[in-house]
């Protein structure tokens, strides 16, 4: 290898997303680390996103298109592009979001640094206020995941990172994915395997710098908005319950117990509130199911939800 030859390439799937993808192409070609590749995946889109990601590849070699004819689902269009990976390090980004300019430059730099199989960077959600998107400021959880910046930790000292579940926030080693890929068919596929990483690496990083603006659509088209739908319910529990599986097959209680106080604070109240109004029973079933497997958990002895929220578990 060359000091000009890419270290990282940048998996970047799509659909529909002709009106973003330009904004995270022109943040991947603001990088101030510029030894990257990216594999966009058009996946089946009915709108300008592959003539979008066509026109980038056309213009720089550092882009390369992958074209689904039909939408295989995010899961299957990240696997496609994993399978073409020849880089040491490898990081996602969905086309609807941007990097910040220093993302992977910090995120590379990170691991060269300290030699660990994964680092996770913070991030901001950006919504839309009627005229434009605009980030708002690090979560409290996302905080408390890569704030302070710790090198060469591990689950067992550092369980909080078990928050940070999403794919594009971090940059971690090639070799880190032999024989791992996304779920493909459901929605919410990388809370699994994002834990999966954690445990599987020997060590990782986490830093408290905002790597990823992730973009809220005005629209309500964001998987993350459709939780009133019981099937994306169904595959949002089924997300949870397999993250807590790795944690806790890992070896991991500490994070077991961080993930439950995290659940049960912040995803779980929600659910209860569509639940009540929901047409469907079996809407509200499934999340009195999903809450009795939470409590009946050794781990939830060791969890301290708040009086609100204990009322709210008894609905």
């Amino acid at each position: 290898m060359t000091a000009s030859d890419p270290i990282v390439t940048v998996i970047v799937p799509g659909r529909d997303i002709a009106a973003f993808a330009p904004a995270a192409l022109d943040s991947l070609r603001a990088q101030s680390e510029t030894r990257w590749r990216a594999v966009l995946v058009d996946d089946g889109s009915a709108d300008e996103t592959g003539a979008v990601f066509a026109d980038a590849a056309r213009n720089d070699p550092r882009f390369r298109v992958l074209a689904h004819e039909a939408s295989r689902g995010l899961g299957a269009a990240r696997n496609a592009a994993l399978d073409l990976v020849d880089t040491p390090l490898l990081g996602f980004l969905d086309g609807d979001d941007q990097l910040t300019p220093h993302a992977l430059e910090r995120l590379t730099g990170t691991l060269a640094g300290t030699g660990s199989d994964l680092v996770a960077g913070a991030y901001v959600r950006s919504r839309f206020d009627g005229s434009r998107y605009v980030s708002g400021r690090v979560q409290p959880w996302v905080a408390a995941a890569t704030d302070p910046e710790r090198h060469g930790t591990t689950l067992l000292v550092h369980p909080a990172a078990s928050a940070n579940i999403v794919a594009w926030s971090k940059v971690s080693r090639t070799e880190l994915w032999t024989g791992l890929r996304f779920p493909e068919g459901v929605a919410y596929e990388d809370q699994v395997v994002a834990q999966q990483l954690y445990t599987r690496a020997r060590s990782f990083d986490v830093i408290p710098d905002v790597v990823v603006h992730w973009r809220v659509r005005a629209d309500g088209t964001s998987i993350t908005q459709g939780k009133a739908r019981l099937p994306v319910l169904r595959d949002y529990l089924a997300a949870l319950r397999g993250g807590i599986r790795v944690l806790r097959e890992a070896g991991a209680h500490a994070a077991v117990t961080a993930r439950l106080d995290l659940i049960l604070a912040m995803d779980v109240p929600p659910l209860i509130d569509i639940a009540r109004t929901h047409p469907d029973p079996a809407y509200a079933a499934a999340v009195d199911g999903f809450v009795a497997e939470v409590q009946a958990l050794p781990e939830f002895a060791d969890v301290s939800p708040d009086p609100a929220l204990v009322a709210a578990l008894a609905w």
